[in-house]
This record gives C-alpha cells, sequence and structure tokens, in this order.
C-alpha cells in the first residue's frame, strides 16, 4: 500500500528517469512534491524502498531505480493505493501468520503456527517470512493501519529507519521504525500522538523488517 504522496512521488522519478535516463534530484523532488525540506523526501523514499517499489543505489549519485509502480483502483480509500502484488492470478507462497502486533503500544506476539497466509510469489524475494495483524494506529502516518497484515522478513538486523519487529526484554513486540543513538536504540512511531520509546541496545532483538502489506476491504 502507498499513500497519495509516496505514489506521486513515484510517478515523477519514473517520469524523470524516462525523460532524462537518471534520477531527480532531491531538490527537484522536493520542489515537485511541493515541500519545504528534504526531510520530508527521504521519508517518502525511505517508505517506497520498505513496500519494494524503489531501490536506491547508495554508491551511485542520483541511482534510485523503480521496481514496480502502483495500480490505481477507484474503489480504495482516497489515502491508499493497492500495490501491483493484487494486479492478478499468481503463483502463491504461505507463510506462517503468527497473530496480532501491537501498533500502539507493545504486546506479546501470539506464535499460533497454525495460521498461514497466503502471498503472491513475486512479491517475496530469497530468504524466509512470517505475517503479523497490526493492532493499533501509531503507524498511520507510514501507511499501516489498524487490521492491516504486515510481512516480515526475518533478519536479526536493520538499517537505520526500517520499520521493524522488535522483541524487547524477551517478552514485548512492538513494529516500529528502529533508530541507533550510540548504544540506545529508539522505536519511533508514526505518529504525533505516541511518544518515542528508546532501550538500550542490549535489551532489544530485532526479529525482522517490514517486507510488504496486505490489507482486506
Amino acid at each position: 500500500m502507498l499513500t497519495r504522496k509516496q505514489h506521486k512521488l513515484l510517478l515523477f522519478i519514473d517520469s524523470h528517469l524516462k525523460q532524462t535516463g537518471f534520477s531527480p534530484s532531491f531538490d527537484e523532488m522536493r520542489e515537485a512534491m511541493g515541500l519545504r525540506s528534504k526531510s520530508g523526501i527521504h521519508r517518502l523514499i525511505s517508505g517506497l524502498e520498505e513496500r519494494g517499489f524503489l531501490r536506491r543505489h547508495h554508491h551511485r549519485a542520483r541511482a534510485l531505480e523503480v521496481i514496480q509502480l502502483p495500480e490505481m483502483e477507484e474503489e480504495l480509500p482516497t489515502n491508499v493505493i493497492r500495490g501491483s502484488f493484487t494486479r492478478q492470478k499468481q503463483d502463491s507462497i504461505k507463510i506462517p501468520l503468527y497473530g496480532r502486533i501491537a501498533a500502539g503500544l507493545p504486546i506479546e506476539a501470539m506464535a499460533d503456527t497454525s495460521n498461514s497466509l497466503s502471498i503472491p510469489a513475486d512479491m517475496l524475494g530469497s530468504g524466509d517470512y512470517y505475517a503479523l495483524e497490526v493492532t493499533g494506529d501509531s503507524m498511520i502516518d507510514a501507511g499501516i493501519l489498524d487490521g492491516d497484515q504486515v510481512i516480515i522478513k526475518k533478519s536479526d538486523q536493520a538499517e537505520n529507519g526500517q520499520i521493524v519487529v522488535a522483541l524487547i526484554d524477551g517478552q514485548e513486540v512492538t513494529l516500529k521504525r528502529l533508530r541507533r543513538k550510540g548504544n540506545m536504540i529508539a522505536l519511533e512511531p508514526a505518529n504525533a500522538r505516541y511518544e518515542t520509546r528508546i532501550v538500550p541496545a542490549e535489551r532489544l532483538h530485532i526479529q525482522g523488517h517490514l517486507a510488504g502489506l496486505i490489507r482486506h476491504y
């Protein structure tokens, strides 16, 4: 799922690539989006990367690659665009559905291995995946809503700014954006109504990072 701003930026990048052969600058993207600062562009690009629509080549200047474009559907809410993985029937893969995870206050994830979720095969890359159902509204500004099913790629490592499943003190599980601050970890919500939680790195174990999202209507 993409927000309208993410969709607009993705189309602008794709158009610029087709017309010029290279990526737009951050200033060009900022002007096209009508934003005052580049920080908003960084957040939008990070969101597009996390959802598999865009790839950033970090060792090259102005090197963005559009992986796929979303499909607009008239019946969707005004702030949501369905990803292209729903366009047509495809081979599917079943992944474990491990109950519910809090997107507001941390709760213990319910590891119910009897449930599974069928995912289009081309939505997944290499590696192991699982799904969790989101409860709460602390990640709504990242396009993650109450009741969404998030696809998580198993990993104990994550880059700054990635949305991760974090296990705190061996018992609490939460879905937040990760920021490293020295030997501390900040778990940032995407809703101004919630506060960032900061914990020592040794108290936190990363259980995977966001790879996709499914929403049922």
